[in-house]
């Protein structure tokens, strides 16, 4: 028989104890029984930071069962967490405290939501009796994280832990990824039960369809042999089904160009001669124009967001449309489709490759798209007279001695384009960005995520001064676990994005955009233990670069560039793709 029991001090009457207190040698906390399912799920790090109402997961932590990693701020453990997730494939796990604890840690849910990263959080909660009696430290989590989760659960019987948490894992990490908030009150750690572990994973409500119609297939197969001038638009669905050998496959076949979404950047090389490169705000001009002139467009996992889309009535106007993406809600939401296909992206590639495709050819039209390539790459100017350093010189040079195989943190702003327009990457999973929600403060703990997640290999931030700003404390992780991460900090001692609008769109009116005071980085970075490197001659740019990749150790490297060096091309908002200013 199932019983459920408070811990209670221990009678030291042996005879009484005999009689009257049940075998304990079955039971198990609520906090032992979360950490064995965590175990059962193959969870390597915690992400976290205590308090109060968790002091019974913390003390079970102790041991030491699993690795905890003390943050310095809840946002930076959710962030670590998307960073580790996004690298690894599997759910970055993360362990809050109630209350203020909670809510810090909703910025990091609602960019995993948008960004479709898995993520289990626990967060705290004031004891089941003092629920909704505005219990100290007590916030309505459920209700705040209900449209930014897959699904939430606020644990109320103990033996409900390892059913709760099974299907958590479940739901954040199948179909389209997203976060799943688990609400855990304290006395849900304490309270003990004896009952048989259940962890039948019962979501019945829940159905993820990956295998696409055959006639769907056939009709995507037969669009393209009518098709002369086909785009294939890639998106972060092409990471998350890991289908990037397909994918380059699939366009070797049909000589098929590709543009990338943001987050799509690395779905195919860099120097692959059928990439175009990033479309959309400030995308290539080749990607905008074959988006604009091609009569097929096949987005694989993107959802069509406006920094791809601006203009949506005025997006691929002579295009037959395919939309193929796991979450059916983005089919026909902002651009309508001729054919949508729900299904896992790599299942359709895998279908659409067993096709004869002996008369298809699409050579003339990927020499048209490759010749605005040439005509307007990415490029900048180099004065040699300028005092500045060239911030997309400074980018491109670390993806040489990287070789574009780095992992790449960003944060949020002017440096995040200029990595997407400049850095080579190679493959799956290694830029590690805020698209979305676009979250300053995301580029550090992120980017110590991915280093869990991927010890062995390089692992690079970029942030502003501004972004950096928000989580460096998490810097302080860098000296206690040895991690070898390089932080370059493009320094333009203003809020480098914001300033660039309001110098197009408002009359150069530069409201709150300009630091006027700058705490000193370099002792900043001292101060945690982490070497530093000022670079603000670009005569020593790249030596100064290499010393600072040859450190063995963190480092900050903080690169002192122009206060009005801008990102080109752009699209203005609401624009249609072929509108672009500032061609160099």
């Amino acid at each position: 028989m199932t019983q459920i029991h408070h811990t209670v001090p221990q009678d030291n009457n042996e005879s009484h104890e005999a009689i009257h207190q049940p075998d304990t040698s079955a039971l198990k906390s609520g906090a032992q029984l979360l950490v064995d399912a965590f175990l059962e799920e193959g969870v390597e790090y915690i992400f976290g930071y205590p308090g109060g109402a968790v002091l019974p997961l913390y003390d079970t932590f102790y041991n030491e069962q699993i690795k905890h990693i003390l943050y310095r701020h809840e946002q930076g453990a959710t962030h670590a967490a998307e960073g580790y997730a996004r690298v690894s494939g599997k759910p970055g796990v993360v362990v809050v405290t109630s209350g203020p604890g909670a809510t810090n840690a909703i910025t990091g849910i609602a960019d995993a939501y948008s960004d479709s990263l898995p993520l289990i959080v626990i967060t705290g909660q004031v004891a089941t009796p003092g629920i909704g009696k505005d219990a100290f430290q007590e916030a309505d989590i459920l209700s705040m994280t209900t449209p930014i989760t897959k699904h939430n659960y606020q644990v109320n019987d103990v033996k409900e832990i390892p059913r709760i948490i099974k299907e958590a894992f479940h739901v954040a990490n199948s179909g389209r990824k997203g976060p799943v908030v688990i609400d855990f009150p304290k006395d849900m750690g304490i309270l003990s039960t004896d009952s048989p572990v259940d962890n039948t994973v019962n979501t019945p409500g829940y159905f993820v369809n990956t295998k696409p119609d055959i006639d769907e297939i056939q009709k995507l197969n037969d669009y393209l042999k009518t098709s002369e001038r086909p785009v294939i638009l890639a998106g972060a669905g092409i990471h998350f089904s890991k289908s990037n050998a397909l994918l380059q496959q699939l366009v070797e076949k049909y000589q098929i160009p590709v543009v990338t979404t943001l987050h799509g950047l690395g779905a195919i090389p860099y120097d692959d001669p059928h990439f175009l490169g990033m479309g959309g705000m400030h995308g290539s001009y080749a990607s905008n124009m074959a988006l604009t002139e091609c009569d097929l467009l096949i987005n694989f996992g993107s959802r069509f967001d406006d920094r791809l889309a601006s203009n949506p009535d005025e997006f691929a106007p002579n295009a037959t449309v395919v939309h193929v993406d796991i979450d059916p809600s983005e089919i026909d939401k902002i651009i309508k489709t001729d054919l949508g296909i729900v299904a896992d992206v790599k299942n359709v590639i895998e279908a659409l490759l067993k096709y004869d495709t002996e008369k298809i050819n699409h050579d003339a039209w990927l020499t048209t798209v490759k010749s605005y390539q040439q005509e307007h790459p990415f490029k900048y100017v180099d004065d040699p007279l300028e005092k500045f350093c060239k911030p997309q010189r400074a980018i491109e040079y670390i993806g040489e001695i990287t070789q574009g195989k780095a992992y790449v943190a960003t944060d949020v702003g002017q440096h995040q384009m200029w990595v997407a327009q400049f850095y080579p990457f190679q493959t799956y999973g290694q830029l590690i960005t805020s698209g979305g929600l676009g979250t300053m403060g995301f580029g550090i703990p992120a980017a110590i995520g991915a280093k869990f997640a991927k010890p062995n290999e390089t692992v690079v931030a970029f942030v502003g001064d501004g972004g950096f700003q928000m989580t460096n404390q998490e810097m302080a992780l860098l000296n206690e676990f040895n991690l070898n991460i390089k932080i370059v900090l493009i320094n333009n001692g203003t809020l480098g994005m914001v300033k660039q609008w309001q110098d197009k769109f408002f009359n150069q009116r530069f409201s709150h955009s300009v630091f006027n005071d700058q705490p000193d980085f370099m002792k900043m970075s001292e101060a945690y233990g982490v070497k530093g490197f000022l670079i603000d001659d670009p005569k020593c740019l790249e030596s100064q670069i290499d010393a600072a990749f040859l450190h063995n150790g963190p480092a900050l490297i903080e690169i002192r560039i122009s206060p009005v060096e801008p990102v080109l091309p752009m699209v203005p908002s609401g624009k249609a793709n072929h509108e672009m200013e500032g061609l160099l």
